[in-house]
Order: C-alpha cells, then structure tokens, then sequence
C-alpha cells in the first residue's frame, strides 16, 4: 500500500487513531452501501445531540453527500469533501430551487478526519440533528432521501467537476435505534419461497402461497426474519405479507398457490386473516428484541402460513418468473415473551376515498376506544408494549403518523414518518417500547398528494390504489389481529348531491337511483363525475374526518369481538396534528469557536496506523 497522504484537523490524538485503525462499526453503527457497484459505502451513528458519519468511495477525487427532501439535487442540504495536496478539505453547501451549488455562510459539518490511498478516500465527519441554518434540512426519525455522488479529481480552483453518472439517490432512516447485535449464523432456519411464480403482465398481482411451518411439537422462537428478493426483481416485489392461517387445515393446501383475492381462489386461503409478519420494499431483516420472539410449534401457533406477495408490474413486462420469499431464523432458547402483530388504521375499502387535483388530503384510520376496552380489558388488562411500526401507504402517500390518545389526552406520537417514500417501508424499532392499555385509542394520520391525477383515488389493492395502514409488533401476544375503521359511504354521497341508491344492492359496486345526473351510475363513477375543486376536495375532507366510522376489532381464526360492525364517532382531536419544537444548535456558537480554535494538524503514515484496508468492504 502506497503511502498515506496527510490527514487532520481531529482535536484529540487517540481519538484520531482509534478512528482510523480501530473497527468502524464500533463507532458508526449503521452502515449502507449507496450505489450498485459497491464503490460508495456510508457508516453513521448518533453522538448525543449529533449524527457522525463516515464515508469510503472508491476514489481519489471529491465526494459528495447530502439530504433532499426530493431526492433530487434541488433544495438540498450538501456536503463535499477529499484530499487535495495532501491536506483534507470539507465545505458546507447547499442548492437552490433550481439546482445551482452555492456555499453555505454557516458551515455546520465538521471534518474529523479525512484519509486516502492508491483506491479509495475517507471522510468522517458530524453535524448536529437539527442547526439554526436554514439552508440546513433537519434530520429526524423520517425517511432521509440521501443523496451521493463522487469524482475522480477533486475540488479545483478552476471550478467544479461534474460528477457524471457517479451519482444516485437512496431512502434511508438515520435515526433507526441500534438493533442489539444477534448473530445468526448458527442459528437454524427455514425459508418460505415461490417456485417458479409467473407473474402475470399487469400492473398489479397478489400471488399467495400456503406453506407447513416444519417445527412442530416444540415451542421455539423466530428471532430473525429476512427478506429474500430474487436477484434483479427488487422493484417488482413491492411488500410481502405472512398470515397464520385455521389449523384444522391438511396438506392438500401445499400443492399450490394462486392469485389472492380472485374469485377462484381456494377456499382454505380464506382462513388466512392474522398478520404474523410483514415487509415491504426498500426494507431488510427485522431483528426481534432479546426478550420477545415469534412463537411456532405449539398448539396455539401457526402450524399453515400464507404467503401473500404484491407483484408492482406497471411496464406489463411479460414472462417474469418469481421465486423472492423469506428466511425465518428460529431457536429452542425461549424468550420471556410471545410476539404479536396488530393491523390497524383503515380498513382497505372503497368507502376510503381521495378527491383527484389535492395537494393535501388526510384520511385516519381509527382503532378505537371500545374495540381496545373490550379486547385488552378481557386479555391483558395492565397493557401490551408495542416495540416496532411499520407505516403503509401507496403512490400517492406523503406523510404517516401514528397518534395515541389516553383518557382523551394525546400521548407521544407512536411512531411517524413525515417524508414517506413507497419504495422504502419498514419496521421501524421504538426508541422506547410504548404500552397500550384498556380504553387508549390509536388513529393512523395519512397524508396524500393527487395534484397529478385527474380521477378519484380509492382505496384497494393496486399501487395506485390506496391504504392507510400500520402493522404494530408488540408483546404478550393477544387474541386481535385488527383494530380498523371504514368511514361511512352514505355520507360522502350526500356530499356530491346523491339522494337514494338502488335498494336491495344486489351490484357492487352499488347504483345509484337519484338525482338524474347520475341515475344508473355505480358511486365510483358518480364520484368521478362530480367537478371537483380544490376547495371541494378541502370541504369534503373536513366531512369525511368528522363521519361515524365502522369498527372493525377482529380474532384470529375469522373470530370477532362483539364490537366488530359496530358505529363510533371519531374523537374530538386537534387538527393538524402540532408537530414538537426542536431545539436548533448553532455552529456559530462560542463553544463551537472554542473547538475549531483547539484543532490542529496531524501527519500519520500508513505504519503508524496499521491495516485499514480495505476501505470498503
């Protein structure tokens, strides 16, 4: 290995060289390849009231990262930094609306250390979650659009060099809670697979696959589940759902899979209504805490599993063939406590649905007050503790949180995501479990954008449908698998002027018999005939949030609670929803001033700091 060239500007000596020779996981906890080809490797981790990162590129020229709302270089937060000369540069800079560089009067990333060889360079640096520059994006428990890119020389004097095709963009959360390291290496596993699935050329295919859970007879705990995604179909499966299906079921049902929700589908399939796991694009493995696992081999687990697959085919490329499924690590060495999954938000229907032209529009999904009474006041009266999220939407999701009410006070929010990307959902780990007791109430918030559509969204099962769920993992399990609502559609009807509907509905969807504007229409094709505005759409928001909603509070095993089907009006809450005030810190602040005045240079040769290659591994 060639000779390092300089690096510096680090405050403490040892803390240099325990950077640079030390195991970086130890410091960078979270690590992310960004790019395809291996060559740009990000490692990061929280430092108080600051995230530090470390960059490894396979180049000797300029890197660059930075943060966009967008994804996309306009109104982004960016930094570039390198070797040139033998001395480490890194400068703040951000973009404006249309893209042109300029460099930030406040320079809020501080450089720790920057390193180089014959292949790749070395970046690590910090900066606070949340600065007093508005040039600045704050860095929160959302999705994060990263974006990157690199050169082969550096930053000259005679101005910038374009990066290229080096570039990309990749969804990341920065603020994921550290997973407790589990080694699953000598665990054993099983995995759940398709075989050879055609997938049909269409937008949208649910394919389902009913598999044997192969230990049986001893209780054991799933401690690990990982998504495996055949090799180049990573965007076209889009989520992944695992339901524990009736045991009273035999092995016939393992002969085949079928299309879900078709009209010939077999009938064992429809026992299949508890969600015991799920995942969905842009998400890896999930890593059960210490002291909770998902519970098989006993009379009271799931002994037949459905696999439900979403296939997102909106090219209609024909003579795909799937064979993406999960891997399931599992052990005898039981955990305290049994893992549940409850379904909440709304329930997916037709009766959820979003005006065309909205930039904004709200839907809440409510798992109510009575159905939580009944269920948890039978089951667990001290509570459940939830310890993991997972937000769901489609397309035309913006923004979800998950707001919880006790004794009509709003609580923390659950969990949220106000910078929501479809090609990236996943479980997100609670910072601090949360518990849920008797008589709470839970409304999933989804915010949606139609500004690009010019028909009504509904809810449904395509991507360009949409859903307002959010899976939540808690612990002791429990007998409710769902705790969702469904607004009333009468009502949402009046809006738009409809007076009486054909009785007895023997059609669905049902027809419409007054006003003669739209006799003989179904209500989806009244809805789209009806002009609407935005300041409509805005009216019939308000409506909607205000409507009597449906409860659904189900079982396992297609079981209700009495509540199911009952009528309950949403709860008086405050809207929007007040987001938290953050404390902003400045760079220009004198302890900051302090800090770079005590910065000196440091020169280090290769000798002197061991074996650090490879940069990226």
């Amino acid at each position: 290995m060639r000779r390092l060239r300089p690096w510096a500007l680090v405050p403490v000596l040892g803390a240099l060289l325990a950077a640079g020779s030390g195991s970086p996981s130890r410091s960078y906890p979270h690590s992310a390849l960004l790019d395809g080809a291996a060559a740009y490797l990000l490692r990061w981790g929280r430092r108080g009231s600051a995230l530090a990162f470390r960059l490894e590129v396979r180049t000797r020229g300029y890197v660059g990262f930075g943060l966009s709302a967008s994804g996309g270089m306009a109104s982004a937060d960016i930094v570039v930094g390198g070797v040139e000369g033998g001395q480490p540069y890194l400068q703040d800079y951000f973009t404006d609306e249309n893209r042109v560089l300029k460099k930030d009067p406040q320079q809020d990333y501080h450089l720790e250390y920057a390193m180089e060889n014959s292949t790749h360079t070395i970046l690590a640096f910090s900066r606070e979650l949340h600065t007093c520059d508005t040039n600045d994006k704050s860095i929160t428990e959302s999705t994060v659009r990263v974006i990157w890119a690199y050169h082969h020389k550096d930053m000259g004097e005679a101005g910038q060099n374009y990066h290229g095709s080096n570039r990309g963009t990749k969804s990341l959360r920065l603020l994921n809670p550290e997973k407790a390291e589990v080694s699953s290496a000598s665990l054993p596993y099983f995995d759940l697979t398709n075989k050879d699935v055609p997938i049909p050329d269409k937008d949208t295919t649910y394919w389902c696959q009913m598999f044997k859970i192969p230990v049986q007879h001893e209780k054991h705990h799933v401690t690990k589940v990982e998504p495996l995604i055949q090799k180049g179909h990573e965007n076209l499966v889009h989520h992944i759902l695992l339901y524990q299906c009736s045991n009273n079921l035999n092995d016939s049902v393992l002969d085949y899979g079928h299309e879900c929700y078709h009209p010939n589908m077999p009938d064992s399939f429809f026992t299949c209504e508890t969600v015991i796991f799920a995942w969905a694009i842009g998400g890896e493995g999930f890593t059960y805490p210490p002291h909770v696992g998902l519970s098989i081999g006993t009379a009271a687990d799931p002994q037949f599993v459905l696999m439900e697959v979403h296939y997102d085919n909106p090219s209609y490329t024909e003579g795909l063939i799937d064979n993406s499924g999960l891997r399931l690590f599992y052990t005898p060495v039981l955990r305290e406590y049994d893992a549940g999954v409850i379904e909440a938000g709304l329930w997916v229907s037709l009766f959820h649905n979003i005006p065309p032209g909205m930039p904004e529009f709200v839907s809440e999904g409510h798992c109510t007050l009575e159905c939580l009474e009944e269920a948890l006041g039978a089951e667990r009266p001290s509570g459940i503790h939830v310890f993991a999220v997972l937000l769901h939407a489609h397309l035309a999701g913006r923004a979800i949180r998950m707001r919880h009410f006790r004794n009509g006070e709003e609580q923390k929010l659950l969990a949220y995501d106000d910078e929501f990307d479809f090609n990236f959902q996943e479980f997100q780990y609670l910072e601090e479990e949360r518990t849920i007791l008797p008589g709470d109430n839970l409304i999933t918030e989804c915010h949606y954008s139609t500004v690009d559509r010019i028909r009504m969204t509904w809810g449904g099962l395509s991507t360009r449908n949409e859903m307002c769920l959010s899976y939540l993992l808690y612990y002791p399990r429990i007998n409710l698998t769902r705790c969702a609502s469904i607004p009333d559609i009468m009502e949402q009807l009046q809006f738009i002027g409809v007076k009486e509907i054909y009785r007895p509905v023997r059609t669905w969807p049902f027809i419409i018999k007054s006003p003669k504007q739209y006799k003989n229409l179904s209500f989806m094709d009244a809805m789209n005939k009806f002009k609407w505005s935005r300041s409509e759409g805005l009216s019939y928001n308000e409506l909607v949030l205000k409507l009597p909603v449906n409860v659904r509070c189900s079982k396992t095993d297609n079981a209700e609670w009495s509540f199911q089907g009952m009528t309950a009006l949403p709860p008086e809450i405050e809207r929007p929803y007040k987001t938290e005030q953050v404390i902003c810190s400045s760079s220009s602040c004198l302890s900051c001033s302090l800090f770079i005045a005590l910065l000196f240079f440091v020169h280090i040769t290769a000798s002197t700091i061991g074996n650090i290659g490879p940069f990226v591994q």
